[in-house]
């Protein structure tokens, strides 16, 4: 029987058809629709197995066009935009029967020097100092496991702070629009950047979202909105391992016309601001009353 972190690898690791063509399956065929993760991480493996030896990822600008559906395979079709001296910029659309659900543009750079500053990491506790092995399922109330992809339980979470994790139920009281979250894959990982990458990548859509609902009390009982990722947005500044503790620094600054917007930090262990991220999700109230049940 496999482990997450043993499923979380092969997620990412996709079927080649053609030169330009990866076929990438989930192991969440139940879950009503697609986690935005693991669309992320599969399209930015599909981009840069076509990219030259030497280059790594340093941007990458994703829509979220269309939900997925987890129990049909996404097709990663891969456009080479460019290749320069430098910079080799990829084009990725995912589609699900004969449509696309997902595009991203993606830019890779070969290793260069040049002035170097970056943001100080938050002053909160590290992971080592914060209690162990919080359970994905930890909650007040049981977490809604279709709206939940097992394998981030490959990951362990340690919050440094307040937290929301997908499944919880809704607010009762507004809270600050941040979360700190320390977190790793349990499991060691193979030494391939692209791959450390992309699980970052899976993970960063973890709490984005929900960062946004923090000020507001939620309009009923769960889901008590209907959320969605739109776009997203990470530029990779420094190396850094999935495999090792990383502190994911979210804040929400607004949220209005039915959209909700977060920034995010993920810094290294030792302090170094290794990757930006920003997103803008679907943040509409639900009325309970007229709530639809869950795959209508």
């Amino acid at each position: 029987m496999s482990t997450p972190t043993e499923d979380l690898v092969r997620l990412l690791d996709l079927e080649q058809l053609e030169w330009n063509l990866f076929r990438g399956f989930s192991p969440d065929t139940e879950r009503v629709r697609t986690y935005g993760g693991e669309v992320l991480g599969q399209a930015l493996i599909a981009a840069g197995r076509t990219v030259p030896a030497g280059r790594t990822i340093h941007s990458m600008h994703a829509y979220f066009l269309k939900l997925g559906d987890p129990s049909v395979p996404i097709v990663y079709e891969v456009d080479h935009i460019r290749d320069g001296g430098s910079f080799t910029t990829r084009r990725v659309v995912a589609i699900q029967r004969g449509k696309a659900i997902f595009n991203l543009a993606a830019s890779f750079q070969v290793e260069e020097t040049g002035p170097d500053h970056h943001d100080v990491m938050p002053g909160v506790a590290h992971a080592e100092d914060l209690p162990a092995g919080l359970d994905w399922t930890d909650s007040p109330e049981p977490i809604d496991r279709t709206d939940s992809p097992h394998v981030v339980a490959a990951f362990e979470l340690r919050p440094a702070g307040q937290m929301t994790l997908p499944g919880r139920p809704g607010l009762d009281h507004p809270l600050d629009p941040d979360q700190d979250v320390w977190m790793r894959v349990t499991d060691r990982l193979p030494d391939d950047p692209l791959l450390h990458a992309a699980v970052v990548a899976y993970a960063s859509d973890l709490v984005m979202l929900g960062t946004a609902t923090l000020p507001h009390k939620s309009p009923g009982p769960h889901p008590g909105y209907m959320m969605a990722s739109l776009d997203h947005v990470m530029w990779f500044h420094r190396p850094c391992r999935a495999d090792d503790w990383l502190l994911y620094h979210v804040h929400s600054p607004s949220a209005g016309a039915a959209r909700g917007f977060a920034q995010g930090q993920v810094f290294c262990g030792d302090g170094t601001l290794a990757i930006s991220v920003a997103q803008e999700g679907l943040f509409r109230p639900v009325d309970p009353t007229r709530a639809k049940p869950k795959g209508t």
